[in-house]
């Protein structure tokens, strides 16, 4: 009887340790979406900024906007930038933020085409991609955030440098990078507004590239003086490189002899244009363009857009917006450039 009680005991104690090994060892299957991806995670979802480069006055305007959307859904934001304004350090970036299994990306690319990989797996893992600024083609995102409109861009930049310079005369413009899709984009435009007849004697003698960096923009603009003694007037599309042109020009004392006009912070610009060496300039707020695209991401992760001509969401404080078409893609599109010259520079360089 003892032998039969205590082989009863053994087995109960055996049965325990299974049903205990079970209960820790088995999980519930989580829901995936068509991706593979958890369809919903705990804590708030997670928004990642990848700007050009770091040290860009213009990035950080624009990484606050995104911020300040992002909070205001109750997002968390993560911030990143290469050092340099090159697409391998993007590509490096987007990797990381694809382990970190965030749920959305909104880029301002370095390359229209050298992402497109890295961007489409991310979109492949159930990330969210969208781009502001400077686009990558519509096969690494879901749709485009455009601070304005470009042929708008392009030939307020030509009529503006037509009339500080009479209509006639050799002109330069000083680019970012040549892969920038938004700047190319804007030479296109002026290049085809140069062709028509009331700019027939203005000649566009070289564009050059600063690549967004500060000493490149200042060597770059000393080479076009040295290079063409008659340069008439400089247009810099460019936050970066319109502030850089503007300093070589007053450190060169020629105020007058050379304009400048383009893409400027005001608060970068103010000094150049209350001395004269930038009569005026032009420029959108790119606190409201991150705010934009930031809203973007967040209608995106939310399911209330999918990317598709005629989707509607609501932009915080921007009010509603409209998905448009973008060539082979899609985007939001923002205002007209606005213009800065001596009556309004004073209440607007302390703004950014």
């Amino acid at each position: 009887m003892k032998k039969f009680w205590g082989l009863c005991v053994s087995i109960v104690m055996i049965f325990s340790i299974l049903a205990a090994c079970s209960a820790t060892t088995s999980k519930p299957e989580s829901k995936s979406d068509s991706k593979g991806t958890t369809s919903e995670k705990s804590g708030p979802k997670k928004y990642a900024f990848v700007f050009k480069n770091t040290g860009n006055p213009y990035g950080e305007k624009m990484q606050e906007g995104f911020q300040n959307a992002i909070k205001e859904t109750g997002g968390e934001v993560i911030l990143r930038s290469p050092d340099q304004p090159t697409a391998e350090g993007q590509i490096q970036i987007i990797e990381q933020l694809i382990n970190q299994k965030v749920d959305s990306i909104t880029i301002a690319g370095n390359d229209n085409d050298a992402l497109q990989p890295v961007l489409e797996k991310a979109m492949n893992a159930g990330i969210k991609v969208s781009s502001v600024d400077s686009a990558v083609n519509a096969k690494s995102r879901k749709v485009h955030v455009n601070q304005a409109n470009p042929d708008r861009i392009g030939g307020a930049l030509i009529e503006g440098v037509s009339q500080m310079i009479g209509g006639k005369g050799e002109i330069a413009i000083l680019s970012a990078t040549s892969q920038a899709t938004n700047q190319n984009t804007w030479i296109e435009v002026m290049k085809k507004e140069l062709q028509k007849p009331e700019y027939k004697d203005i000649k566009l003698v070289k564009v050059a590239y600063g690549d967004d960096l500060r000493d490149k923009s200042v060597s770059e603009t000393e080479g076009l003086l040295q290079s063409y003694p008659n340069l008439k007037a400089i247009i810099a599309p460019t936050t970066v490189g319109i502030a850089a042109a503007g300093k070589v020009l007053t450190d060169k004392g020629l105020v007058g002899k050379v304009k400048l006009t383009g893409l400027g912070l005001p608060s970068e610009m103010a000094t150049y244009i209350e001395n004269g060496v930038c009569p005026w300039m032009y420029l959108w707020n790119p606190i409201d363009v991150g705010y934009v695209a930031g809203f973007t991401a967040n209608a995106l992760v939310e399911g209330k857009i999918t990317g598709k001509v005629g989707d509607k969401f609501t932009a915080g404080n921007q009010g509603d917006q409209t998905i448009v078409e973008d060539g082979d893609g899609t985007q939001v599109m923002l205002g007209d450039p606005f213009k800065f010259d001596k009556d309004n520079i004073a209440q607007w360089k302390s703004v950014y």
